[in-house]
């Protein structure tokens, strides 16, 4: 091409800027859930464990790992924590390590207003096929109608609490007001019964095993919607004067408040520091994006779990079958909020 057919910088510009309405088109799609736009993320690749980090990563609660024999997707992180996915450990070997050590796992769950006849007999129902099977667990269930909570038939070794909350006006509020909740029961009877807890979400259902082999110190779940977004795309809370602020250049991946879970001591920081950093922000009249989940991310930045659970363990239907995703050992339920909320 000659130099007079060099396009005019005012040309360049218009070339950009359509370029870049094209990506803010792109993105909206995302947004709005347009399945067969979402269904191109696969493509986004989520990088690879590099083989020496591979070799020195140990777990105490899954034995020898396989990490090879997951190529398709990360499996670790680059502070060296575990990423767990299907087919990287043997969950016999899991739960022999989790028995020698006579342990006891505890599990809580929010069933409050309308999403304790929705959802809850089959979430426990579903726990007791699939969560800890073999193991010592106590449930704890906070609700504001005790009275209420299904009658669950519960194995040798399992027992159900329930601990009463009180009703919040707004569905926002009766999130964000768990963490306050979880650090006070954590340091009752639930820190004294337990030596490890998972804190869910009851509108899911167990479909998988869901056994000794997710436990660690500080555990954090891979959200299903994006993990496999670039950084600067994640859903992180952006308002810097919000205490769970992150800049474009911070956050490692996007995780789900459904699922956390680690040692009592670790979830005891853990909820002390979101029920402070979600208080500050009441007090400036602020309110995060997505309220709790915002301050769980920032508390995994600044303090980074030791190990990562796979979108395998808390799995959206609505994404459909994906090749990497072999397992679901948990499923959301169908959003049905106009009813639930009221």
């Amino acid at each position: 091409m000659s130099t007079d057919d060099t396009l005019p910088p005012r040309t360049w510009r218009r070339l950009f800027l359509w370029l870049l309405l094209f990506s803010l088109a792109i993105l909206s799609l995302f947004h709005y859930k347009f399945t067969s736009v979402r269904d191109l993320e696969v493509f986004i690749s989520m990088g690879a464990c590099p083989k020496a980090q591979m070799a020195l990563l140990r777990d105490n609660f899954t034995g020898p790992l396989s990490l090879s024999a997951r190529p398709d997707v990360l499996t670790c992180t680059s502070w060296g924590a575990l990423i767990l996915w299907d087919g990287t450990f043997d969950s016999a070997i899991a739960k022999e390590m989790a028995e020698r050590q006579n342990l006891t796992i505890g599990l809580t769950v929010f069933a409050v207003g309308k999403y304790l006849e929705k959802y809850l007999a089959r979430f426990l129902e579903t726990a007791e096929q699939h969560f800890m099977v073999g193991q010592r667990v106590v449930y704890y269930v906070f609700t504001e109608r005790p009275q209420a909570v299904p009658r669950v038939a519960l194995g040798p070794g399992r027992r159900l609490r329930v601990e009463r909350v009180e009703r919040e006006q707004r569905w926002q509020d009766v999130s964000m007001q768990r963490m306050s909740t979880l650090h006070e029961a954590l340091g009752g009877r639930l820190g004294r019964e337990a030596d490890f807890v998972f804190c869910m979400d009851v509108d899911q259902h167990f479909l998988g095993t869901f056994g000794p082999e997710v436990l660690a110190e500080l555990v954090a779940q891979l959200h299903a919607w994006h993990y496999h977004w670039p950084r600067r795309l994640l859903p992180f809370e952006r308002n810097p004067r919000s205490a769970a602020a992150l800049t474009h250049h911070e956050g490692d991946f996007y995780y789900h408040a459904a699922l956390f879970g680690g040692s009592v001591a670790a979830l005891r920081a853990l909820t002390w520091h979101c029920a402070q950093t979600m208080q500050q922000d009441r007090a400036r009249g602020l309110e995060a994006r997505w309220h709790d989940e915002s301050h769980l991310n920032r508390y995994f930045w600044l303090h980074k779990p030791t190990k990562v659970l796979s979108p395998e363990f808390c799995w959206s239907p609505e994404l459909g079958q994906r090749t990497e995703i072999h397992s679901p050992r948990l499923l959301w339920a169908p959003k049905e909020y106009a009813m639930v909320r009221t």
